[in-house]
């Protein structure tokens, strides 16, 4: 019988979005599976692909051949082949797109498969034995396709006998260090009775398996030079060994913490969620806890009783910079029993991680967004930190939101998902109000702590008496008074860079981003000019470029400037800068906490990044410096994001046994999202909001859909917007209302010139349809005139 494979190439084009039919070879289909990937000839090219199906019927006539299995077992379960498949249709995308973005990127670029021994030759099948010969590694490449053989290289993956790795050309290598091996040398003796102690160690813990000679060092309490000495003398062989890269060396945590004993109110919401949980229930749960109330622990215990019945649990977290100190709170309570999954990893430590968790060597996966493709088998809770932040919004294809993705996998485990909140989305709110989510309810802190008190520094009242300084009289006063108690505090501007704009007092010319319709952003400490859109960078002006004036004035306020304000206003203050120049290394974001945390500062001053998720015992001031920033932008969620943030800062000081400060500096310091954050007063603010939502017709009353067309020429991406309204207008039904199209509130970037559609509906049950039919005719013109159309449904930034 003849068997066929259904693949998915990897060509992301309208033409090739559909499965394309080639022929199983008989010693390949014996070890085919649906989600292994694979190499296909594709027109003049070798393409990967992943199986979707294998059947028995095709009706192409002339089918190619399947080249290779690149892999030994399924890369995507037949979960993730359905949830890709819903993915794609959902976000309106390619289907390889989605395929793709379940897998770590060693997986999606050119890379060489290598299988190495990790267990007694001995113990492997003979032909398998002979495969490797006296290698302890065999590249992927020179296994024969052989049925009989790759079945039994299966099993000892399966046994542990044998692993798959990924050399990735240009990204990242296997890890090795140097190791050696005990051979076999009867009737001669060592000269020592340390080297005769070494080699029986050697003999009694890894016989003929390979150990690194550092390891064999610490564990044998032997010098390198005995170690040196055997290899000489034939005793030992020296060879590399592979092993896992470890992305939080620096997080410490065997498991042996305890528990903590719970107050009433976190025992009542445990309670009902351990009750869902004994009941396979895929039911929504939002958590609305104040800052500080112990939603971690609840999180914690939760899962600990998702790893005693055998399950697993993903917890996901809205910012890399706060995966460190949630790593470090799951590695304390279980150990290696954890995996850690985020963008900020090596190629190589997330292809490791994700590994762990495939071979099921963990069942606790903690990352950012992109955690909730992790590879689990039997999903017993899924954790949203902080569900209401907008980075579980992926803005590049696909267009996903954790939380609808999470949702969904919930639903194919039955198995309930917790989302956890002080500031809970407004939409979030609205579904727990209405009974399709369950609502939780965390309203004190531990051991009933109060929330900071907050006061609202009027920055205009500042200025009318003449302080032209960033700071209010008040928050110098209480940084003076926290450095003098040493104890510690957050500052919070949600700008990076020295100064917003460049600017020629002379004639007024402003520096502008030659790609992009946006001012360059001032870097003092390299004197660059940059644009934080499309990456343009030029050196700063001596001289106005228009008018060759020497007036250049530089305006607004970034990070790097307020540092050095506040640094000759407090010459005393220690300050760590945590914003996007500061921590582009790998590891700088656990690197300056951990500094933060041993005390070698007294403020923190960042972005977003610190707003929320801190634990330190020792803040006790927390100061926004500028807490309209957020609140004037051209989105409706503009009064949402400015009170979450600033309740989110807020929640940073207090939360141990010292009582918490708080400063806003407002120049509108009676805008009611401001008010209301002073005031702690969530649902009042939510009532508010949700009033104004309704007047003008935006979520959780109504749907969003936007729909952006990009193109070189201002002209075409104009004539493109007003050919898909008018053709949404008379498709849609009469409650649906298409705006548009106008210039996006950024008209440019990167040469491109950019124009809107937005859809708002109740109910559109076509709409998926008729969306992916204008995305399909676009695609066709795209390949003639560079047009470029993006769909993103429920968007949480229109910039």
């Amino acid at each position: 019988m003849n068997v066929y494979a259904k693949i998915i190439v990897d060509v992301p084009t309208g033409g090739t979005d559909r499965p394309f039919d080639y022929y199983l070879p008989e010693e390949l289909a014996r070890a085919a599976e649906r989600g292994m990937r694979v190499l296909v000839p594709f027109g003049q090219r070798k393409l990967t692909g992943f199986i979707v199906d294998i059947v028995s019927e095709t009706s192409v006539e002339k089918v190619k051949n399947v080249s290779e299995l690149l892999d030994i077992k399924p890369v995507l379960n037949e979960e993730l082949l359905r949830l890709g498949a819903w993915l794609a249709k959902e976000t309106i995308c390619f289907q390889i797109t989605a395929l793709q973005a379940m897998i770590p990127a060693a997986m999606r670029t050119k890379a060489v498969k290598k299988l190495a021994v990790t267990s007694e030759r001995e113990q492997l099948p003979m032909n398998v034995q002979a495969l490797f010969g006296q290698a302890h590694e065999l590249a992927w490449a020179k296994v024969p396709k052989d049925a009989r053989i790759l079945r039994d290289i299966r099993t000892a993956i399966a046994q542990r006998q044998v692993t798959e790795r990924f050399e990735v050309k240009g990204q990242a290598a296997p890890k090795k260090v140097k190791a050696v091996m005990l051979l076999s040398r009867e009737g001669n003796t060592p000269d020592t009775t340390k080297q005769q102690e070494t080699l029986a160690y050697l003999a009694e813990h890894y016989g003929p398996s390979p150990v690194a000679v550092q390891t064999l060092m610490q564990q044998a309490d032997v010098s390198r030079s005995v170690v040196h000495t055997l290899v000489k003398r034939g005793f030992l062989q020296e060879t590399e060994l592979v092993i896992d890269r470890n992305p939080y060396t620096a997080v410490e945590g065997d498991g042996s913490e305890e528990k903590a004993t719970l107050t009433a109110d976190q025992s009542h919401v445990l309670t009902q969620v351990e009750e869902k949980m004994a009941h396979s229930q895929a039911t929504p749960m939002l958590l609305h806890g104040v800052t500080g109330s112990g939603k971690t622990e609840i999180y914690l215990q939760a899962i600990d009783q998702v790893i005693r019945e055998g399950q697993e649990a993903i917890v996901l977290v809205p910012e890399i910079s706060l995966t460190p100190q949630m790593v470090g709170r799951f590695k304390r309570r279980f150990g290696a029993n954890v995996a850690v999954l985020h963008s900020a990893l090596s190629v190589g430590e997330r292809f490791d991680e994700w590994k762990k968790i495939q071979e099921q060597n963990v069942q606790v996966a903690v990352g950012a967004r992109s955690a909730v493709f992790a590879p689990f088998t039997n999903l017993g809770l899924i954790v949203i930190d902080e569900e209401h932040e907008s980075t579980y919004k992926q803005e590049e294809h696909p267009r996903y939101h954790a939380r609808e993705v999470a949702l969904w996998r919930s639903e194919y485990h039955s198995c309930p998902v917790l989302m956890g909140s002080a500031t809970p989305s407004m939409e979030s709110y609205a579904r727990a109000a209405k009974g399709v989510y369950r609502l939780l309810s965390l309203p004190e802190r531990i051991n009933e702590k109060p929330l900071p008190a907050i006061e609202v520094a009027d920055m205009r009242k500042e200025m009318r008496e003449g302080n032209r300084s960033v700071f209010s009289t008040s928050l110098l006063d209480k940084l003076r008074d926290r450095i003098e108690k040493e104890e510690q505090a957050v500052l919070f501007l949600n700008r990076r860079g020295f100064s917003t704009f460049v600017m020629c007092r002379n004639c007024g010319y402003v520096g502008m981003c030659p790609h992009c319709e946006i001012s360059l952003t001032y870097h003092r400490r390299d004197r660059q000019l940059k644009c934080h859109y499309c990456g343009h960078e030029e050196g700063v002006y001596e001289r106005c470029p228009a008018c060759e004036s020497e007036h250049i004035r530089y305006f607004g306020t970034g990070t790097q400037r307020v540092e050095e304000e506040l640094q000759q206003l407090l010459p005393e203050a220690r300050i760590i800068r945590m914003d996007n120049d500061t921590t582009r290394q790998k590891g700088a974001h656990e690197r300056l906490l951990k500094q933060f945390g041993r005390g070698e500062a007294e403020i923190l001053l960042g972005t977003q990044m610190i707003a929320k998720g801190l634990d330190f015992p020792n803040i006790t001031l927390a100061g926004v410096l500028a807490a309209d920033t957020l609140l004037h932008l051209p989105d409706f969620r503009a009064q949402e994001r400015t009170f979450q943030l600033l309740t989110q800062v807020s929640g940073r000081a207090g939360r141990d046994e010292k009582a918490g400060e708080v400063i806003i500096q407002s120049y509108t310091p009676e805008h009611y999202a401001i008010e209301l954050a002073r005031a702690h007063d969530y649902l009042s603010f939510f009532k508010k909001e949700l009033g104004q939502r309704k007047q003008a017709g935006y979520p959780p009353y109504f749907y969003l859909t936007l729909i952006t067309f990009a193109h070189p020429t201002f002209e075409t991406a104009m004539k493109a917007g007003k050919h898909a309204a008018a053709v949404l207008r008379t498709r849609l039904g009469d409650d649906a209302i298409v705006l548009g199209p106008t210039p996006s509130p950024i008209a440019r970037i990167k040469d491109r010139y950019r124009c809107q559609c937005m859809i708002k509906y109740k109910d559109e049950p076509a709409l998926t349809d008729l969306l992916h039919d204008l995305f399909t005719y676009y695609q066709k013109e795209l390949q003639q005139d560079q047009r470029f159309m993006t769909i993103d449904r429920n968007p949480s930034m229109f910039m």
